[in-house]
């Protein structure tokens, strides 16, 4: 169901339909939409293989955007904190916002922690089937907490951060994928090649 099909709570609300639209935007760029979501530990390399997967694809000549966690806590969720129930608005809202940037034409890559399967079902539920690619970063958690990059795995050991994924607060790892990356075996480019790989058996770049 498209968001101008679900009924909003209050009737007066109503989806206005544009004369410029989804499909007319991906033809114009020459590619079909689609929503990259990379899930993973804090430190599993999350935000790298997206970064690189992102200028891989503009030197490629496609329209894209990427949403990455921290940099979107600095605005649009810096109200949230990292409650379970925050958790789930903070993607909640990421997910409304990489719909509205699907419909604009764009291939969209998201790097979420997005630790409960239940959320990241719900993100994928926005989009029509075949747009969503669920990127598993399947990084160990010693491996992780090894390069802890922010010094987060640090204070969440000495009990500084509260609910910290993989520590103090539950990460449950996706069951079937799109893409499962492996980082602690492969270099950054194979990864990138291996969503490269995944978007063009899809149909999504040539």
């Amino acid at each position: 169901m498209s968001a101008a099909d679900m009924p909003h709570p209050d009737e007066n609300v109503v989806w206005h339909r544009h004369a410029i639209d989804k499909e007319f935007r991906a033809e114009q760029k020459k590619q079909r939409p689609a929503l990259l979501w990379f899930t993973g530990l804090s430190g599993s390399g999350k935000s790298t293989v997206a970064g690189a997967l992102e200028s891989a694809l503009s030197g490629l000549g496609y329209h894209t955007y990427l949403l990455d966690g921290d940099n979107v806590r600095h605005g649009l969720c810096r109200d949230l904190g990292f409650s379970d129930q925050d958790r789930r608005e903070n993607i909640r809202r990421v997910g409304e916002v990489a719909k509205l940037m699907n419909d604009a034409g764009l291939i969209v890559l998201s790097a979420f922690i997005s630790p409960f399967r239940e959320e990241r079902q719900l993100v994928r539920d926005l989009l029509p089937e075949g747009e969503f690619f669920e990127v598993f970063v399947d990084t160990p958690l010693d491996v992780c907490e090894s390069r802890d990059p922010k010094g987060l795995y640090k204070k969440a050991r000495a009990g500084e951060i509260k609910a910290f994924t993989g520590i103090s607060s539950a990460y449950e790892a996706p069951e079937a994928p799109e893409v499962h990356l492996h980082t602690a075996e492969g270099s950054v480019d194979a990864m990138v090649g291996q969503c490269l790989d995944a978007l063009k058996k899809a149909g999504v770049i040539a």
